[in-house]
């Protein structure tokens, strides 16, 4: 759906469970700027450093 309409900014998405590390997998070999991340706290670490 993010290719589909043409996702430009950065997306921060917190990944919690079984199949985490395939999730991760899947969002690096995306070639989208999406961003893991392990907790809610480290989700808006990264989002307040993308936003520098």
């Amino acid at each position: 759906a993010a290719k589909e309409i043409g996702l430009k900014v950065p997306m921060v998405v917190r990944l919690e469970g079984t199949n985490v590390d395939l999730g991760k997998k899947i969002l690096a070999e995306s070639g989208l700027n999406f961003y893991p991340a392990s907790s809610m706290r480290e989700a808006a670490e990264k989002v307040v450093s993308l936003v520098k």
